[in-house]
């Protein structure tokens, strides 16, 4: 049975037309997916850090938050959805090369399999290797974001008394550190990249000589092919092997951005107590400290241990001691800005049945340091 032209031109271009179909659909689909995922990865970091404990920020440094959000963030946003298309797309490729190798000839099959061997053995010792140089790289960023920071909200400080220079030369320190982490993972990139060219080079000359000096009754066409399908089995693997480690690279930037999904809480902003009344409490002031510690951290040692102690109403107290005694510490105490263990008790009432919200609403301070923001003098 024989099939026209027109025929065939008509299957092709049935062929061709559902091939754009189904690679336009792939490719919403996939774009919808990533994105998704990036954009609940960054609501659920931010969400998180909103309703951190103070002692996270005291522990994490503002650059670092910083390059979660900025660097961290765009490389899930831009970098990782590409590395991982070029992995799904350039192995289902290779499944396909292999196919048709082992078609033409089954014993083509032997050296693939050494090839990938090779390959493989390779890229788990660059993995290692540069996992570890890009979680450096990614921690020197962070002292170079928070001194951009400090250096832009005290522009003002740094102009009157003339230390622009002493700031240039810190930021160059900065970045030459971080420079130097990066200059080691694009080398560490450059000479995994050499290595796997030079295996590849090796397996095609040996594939091709064995044609050459091995066999002399081999049909030239059926060489030409097993070439052709060598070279670009080769390729395959190896562009393979590159993307699979910027994947794994890149991952690491949803390794940090995990890891601040997982930060420690605060406690709930709504009271459980029915005891509040919004307009009466507190309406007389008094304070009562029952066995009470508190410290910053939770392996950190007590900076106020066994305190007991009554505040009447409309007493003044003033409290005394030497820097370090725990008398703004006091101060924390009452907004639960810090790890209390004990009983406070405000006319009545544990602060610890209260939500925070209700609790800081009905607390005002006077800080030790003036601050200011943003908005009207009414809203501060």
């Amino acid at each position: 049975m024989t099939i026209s032209r027109q025929t065939c031109i008509y299957v092709f271009g049935c062929i061709t037309f559902l091939l754009i179909i189904i690679t336009t659909i792939r490719l919403i689909t996939f774009i919808s997916i990533s994105m998704s995922a990036s954009i609940n990865l960054h609501n659920n970091m931010f969400n998180t850090l909103i309703r951190a404990t103070t002692y996270f920020f005291n522990t994490n440094l503002s650059g670092s938050i910083l390059n979660r959000f900025s660097k961290d963030i765009g490389t899930i946003d831009e970098m990782l959805p590409v590395s991982l298309l070029d992995c799904i797309h350039n192995a289902l490729n290779l499944l396909g090369v292999l196919i048709v190798v082992g078609i033409i000839n089954i014993y083509l099959m032997i050296p693939a399999i050494i090839l990938a061997a090779i390959f493989y053995k390779i890229t788990v010792f660059y993995l290692s290797l540069s996992r570890s140089i890009k979680r450096l790289e990614a921690s020197t960023r962070s002292p170079v974001f928070t001194h951009l920071n400090a250096t832009i909200q005290g522009l003002t400080t740094i102009r009157a008394f003339e230390a622009e220079t002493i700031l240039s030369k810190e930021f160059d320190n900065h970045q030459d550190l971080h420079s130097s982490a990066w200059y080691l993972f694009i080398t560490s990139s450059r000479a995994f990249a050499f290595w796997l060219d030079l295996i590849c080079f090796i397996y095609t000359s040996i594939v091709t000589f064995s044609f050459l000096v091995i066999s002399n009754t081999t049909f030239g066409g059926n060489v030409g092919l097993a070439i052709s399908q060598t070279c670009g089995l080769a390729g395959l693997v190896q562009f393979g092997m590159r993307q699979t480690a910027e994947l794994e690279n890149h991952m690491t930037s949803v390794e940090r951005v995990l890891e601040y999904t997982n930060a420690p809480q605060e406690c709930s902003t709504e009271s459980t107590t029915d005891n509040l009344t919004s307009l009466k409490w507190p309406s007389n002031g008094r304070i009562v400290f029952k066995n009470f510690h508190l410290r910053y951290g939770p392996t950190l040692s007590y900076a106020i241990n066994n305190l007991n102690v009554n505040i009447e109403p409309m007493q003044k107290v003033g409290i005394v001691g030497r820097t370090g005694a725990g008398k703004s510490s006091l101060i924390l105490a009452l907004f639960r800005l810090a790890f209390n263990e004990g009983k406070i008790i405000i006319d009545g009432i544990e602060i610890n049945e209260l939500g925070l919200h209700d609790l800081r609403s009905k607390i005002s301070i006077i800080p030790q340091e003036p601050v200011l923001f943003s908005g009207t003098m009414r809203t501060n």
